[in-house]
């Protein structure tokens, strides 16, 4: 594709504008009455706690089912979305713009003085619509943070399964590609299972909903994780056994570590005094885990998530560096975020966390960094 060609595949269409509307239509409605269990947020700084409905496995398994439904009938095509791929990335970077904008007005306007909804500037119009203004704004009742990482999620999987439907059509579908799909559902269907876990994590309860947010979860989670597949639509690659046997190690290795790292930390935050591995836990003063996957490196979540993002892009071969976006991307990312928390709870645990830090002293990966 020439550069006309993909200019002109960037211009958002009508089409386009219909197909994220209905997506958030749907979310927004699927969210606010599908059953789903409520989950206490962890307490502000006020006191108070945001309540969670966790139904995204349901609202997911519904739309993938109602989805299914309208290409049985001809209401739709499979790869609606893999034709409009282009169009969809910036009709959807335009509306993440566009929200951020009145994040920031809001914010702006905004009298409240709890710890959600109170505004906090610093006086540098880049800076707080970057960052944001409030911690949890809400809109007719929904939580935008919330949904916004749910709303990236389950489109990181449409566009995969749009992207599975075009390589059926093109009758390329690889070894490869199936290898990508699969371990992108499992990871998937694995976070919405544990949806919970998500709102003791740091975005949800510390940083404030702006652009870098709003985009991360709308674009960057669905446009660029996906890039391994839209990879192997054009290129074909021919995996060895050893090569597939050794790719689901990485996968099933990462996902251990990342998803029993995170279990831990989310069922400490509920109760302090519950076994890690068979055993009372131990803790730092009596605020800071030090068992299990925390005994062993002090962000050994991230190391998770960086071999099962490596696992995504292994079916693609080596021939080329595009499929290894994600991964590089997000070293990057958690090699910066690492040190942010550094500082962080530097600052929050003083003694606590230098003795935490000199009991676990790896940061990511034991005895390299």
């Amino acid at each position: 594709m020439d550069l006309n060609s993909t200019l002109h595949a960037l211009v958002p269409s009508w089409a386009s504008v219909a197909m994220i509307m209905g997506f958030f239509a749907y979310l927004g409605i699927a969210g606010s009455i599908i059953p789903g269990k409520l989950i206490p947020g962890v307490s502000l700084s006020d006191g108070t706690r945001l309540h969670y409905r966790c139904n995204g496995l349901s609202s997911l398994v519904l739309l993938v089912v109602l989805l299914g439904i309208g290409v049985r009938m001809n209401f739709i095509t499979s790869t609606a979305i893999a034709d409009k791929g282009l169009e969809l990335l910036s009709t959807t970077f335009i509306f993440s713009f566009l929200v951020t904008l009145v994040l920031y007005v809001a914010g702006q306007r905004s009298h409240e003085q709890g710890s959600s909804l109170k505004p906090h500037f610093t006086g540098n119009l880049i800076h707080d619509w970057w960052f944001g203004i409030q911690l949890n704004p809400r809109f007719i009742g929904i939580d935008l943070k919330f949904f916004f990482v749910r709303a990236g999620m389950m489109g990181w999987l449409l566009i995969n399964l749009s992207i599975l439907a075009k390589s059926v059509e093109d009758a390329n579908l690889s070894q490869s590609m199936i290898l990508y799909q699969l371990f992108c559902v499992l990871y998937i269907v694995d976070y919405f299972f544990y949806e919970e876990y998500m709102t003791s994590t740091w975005d949800i309860i510390a940083e404030k909903l702006g652009f870098m947010l709003v985009f991360g979860d709308l674009v960057w989670i669905p446009y660029t994780f996906s890039i391994q597949g839209w990879w192997l639509l054009s290129n074909k690659v021919e995996l060895t056994k050893a090569g597939v046997i050794a790719n689901c190690i990485v996968f099933l290795f990462g996902y251990l570590v990342f998803r029993g790292a995170n279990k831990q930390k989310h069922v400490f935050k509920k109760n302090p005094k519950a076994p890690i591995w068979g055993r009372p836990p131990k803790v730092i003063g009596g605020k800071l885990l030090a068992s299990g996957f925390w005994g062993i490196a002090r962000h050994c979540n991230y190391l998770g998530d960086l071999l099962v993002a490596a696992s995504f892009s292994l079916p693609c071969g080596i021939s080329s560096p595009v499929p290894y976006f994600y991964p590089v991307y997000l070293l990057i990312l958690l090699i910066w975020r690492e040190r942010r928390d550094e500082a962080r709870c530097a600052d929050k645990y003083r003694e606590v966390w230098a003795e935490y830090c000199k009991l676990v002293p790896w940061r990511i990966l034991p005895y390299a960094y």
